[in-house]
C-alpha cells in the first residue's frame, strides 16, 4: 500500500502527514504537487491524502479554488475507480467543494480560530483525543442531507467530552449534529476536521492519530504489522 500526499500552494500540514505516515507507520509515502496529474502510480488500494492548511490562501472560501488544480479531476476519476481518499481539515474542505462529499465547512460558530486538544468518538463508540486548528471547521448540511448520513451510516466522527457523551459543550466550532467527520457512500472517500497526524508520535504523548489512520485506511496485514 502506497500513500500520495498532496500539496497544494498554502498547505501547511502535507509535511506532517508525511512524516506521520513514513516514519511512525512506516509506509511508503509519495509527495503530489497539485499541478501533477498523472496517479498511475497508485492502484486502488492505495491512499490519496489532502492535507490542512490554507490551499490558495483560503480565498473565495475555504478549498474552492484548490478545487481546481488539476491533480482534482484525477483525484476524482481516482475516487471513483475505488481509491481511498483522505482529507483532513483543509483537505475536508476541498472534498465538499469538489463535491466528493455533501455539505460545507462553514466559519465557526465563535467566528475564532480554534486550536487545542478534543476528544472524537467513532460509531464503534471508541474515544481519542485528537488536536483540532481551523477558522472554518462547522460542518453543515441541509437536514435531508444529514438525515441520510446518519441512515447510511456516513458519519464517522462526532466531537464528545472525555467520557464519549455527545453535548454542546463538547462542540468546538458548532457543527452540525457535533459532525467531526464523515464519509461517502462506497466508504472509500473520508474527510475528518480533527488532525490525526498531529498525535502520532509518542515523543508528544498522544498516539491516538495511529489508531485513527489505520482503522480509516490500512489493510489488517499493515494494522497487524
Amino acid at each position: 500500500m502506497k500513500f500520495g500526499v498532496v500539496v497544494f500552494p498554502g498547505s501547511n500540514c502535507d509535511r506532517d502527514v508525511q512524516e506521520a505516515l513514513a516514519y511512525d507507520l512506516n509506509q511508503e509515502v509519495l509527495m503530489l504537487w497539485h499541478k501533477d496529474k498523472d496517479l498511475g502510480m497508485f492502484n486502488p488500494e492505495d491512499c490519496i491524502i489532502l492535507p490542512g492548511g490554507f490551499s490558495y490562501g483560503d480565498y473565495l472560501r475555504c478549498g474552492a479554488i484548490a478545487r481546481f488544480s488539476p491533480i482534482m479531476q484525477s483525484i476524482i476519476e481516482f475516487a471513483g475507480a475505488g481509491g481511498k481518499i483522505l482529507g483532513i481539515c483543509n483537505g475536508f474542505q476541498i472534498l465538499c467543494e469538489s463535491h466528493l462529499l455533501p455539505g460545507a465547512l462553514l466559519r465557526n460558530a465563535s467566528q475564532q480560530f480554534v486550536c487545542k486538544n478534543v476528544f472524537i468518538k467513532n460509531d464503534n463508540d471508541q474515544i481519542y483525543k485528537i488536536p483540532i486548528a481551523h477558522g472554518e471547521g462547522r460542518y453543515y448540511a441541509d437536514e435531508k442531507t444529514l438525515d441520510e448520513l446518519e441512515a447510511n451510516g456516513q458519519v464517522i466522527f462526532r466531537y464528545c467530552d472525555e467520557n464519549g457523551n455527545i453535548v454542546a459543550e463538547a462542540n468546538p466550532n458548532g457543527a452540525s449534529r457535533n459532525i467531526a467527520g464523515i464519509c461517502n457512500t462506497n466508504r472509500n472517500v473520508f474527510a475528518m476536521m480533527p488532525h490525526p497526524e498531529r498525535a502520532c508520535s509518542f515523543a508528544l504523548g498522544n498516539t491516538d492519530g495511529r489508531e485513527i489512520i489505520k482503522n480509516l485506511l490500512m489493510t489488517e496485514q499493515l494494522v497487524n504489522q
